[in-house]
């Protein structure tokens, strides 16, 4: 709660860019508004807290950027090719972690890297659109699900 509390502030402070008395005093308004409003609503009840800030976080962010980064080539490669190399396929692939946090971690993870779009999470089921063969394949071998389940172990 104490996060979220300070990520407001901290928004708020860089994007208005102000610092006169009445506009900070204005922020500090709004942000607790926006944060009583959040706690009455049960937001922290919720399974999105379940993933706390630890060493294997950090190290699945830098694996995921690296990826993304990757597959940024791989697309480039392909878009900028004459030959415009694509294989379009849907695939289903099917999340090892039962909580559904981590499956629509996994789903959003997909989106992120370049290539790849989930288009449906049903029952720990991800159905994927991937754009090249390589891409399918990087999915179907399972890595991204095994690291997104490590985070949090069922």
């Amino acid at each position: 709660m104490i996060i979220l509390l300070l990520l407001l502030a901290a928004a708020w402070l860089l994007w208005s860019g102000l610092f006169k008395p009445l506009l900070l005093g204005l922020g500090v308004l709004s942000c607790f508004l926006t944060f009583t409003v959040v706690r009455r609503m049960g937001y922290f009840d919720n399974e999105l807290f379940a993933l706390r800030l630890s060493w294997s976080l950090f190290g699945y962010w830098a694996w995921l950027a690296r990826e993304v980064l990757l597959s940024s080539i791989e697309v480039a490669r392909v878009v900028l090719d004459p030959r415009l190399p694509i294989s379009p396929s849907v695939i289903e692939i099917e999340s090892t972690s039962k909580r559904a946090f981590a499956q629509v971690l996994l789903g959003n993870s997909i989106t992120l890297t370049p290539g790849t779009l989930t288009l449906d999470l049903h029952k720990g089921v991800l159905r994927v659109h991937a754009l090249t063969e390589n891409s399918a394949r990087g999915l179907m071998s399972g890595e991204m699900d095994r690291r997104v389940a490590a985070l949090n172990p069922d």
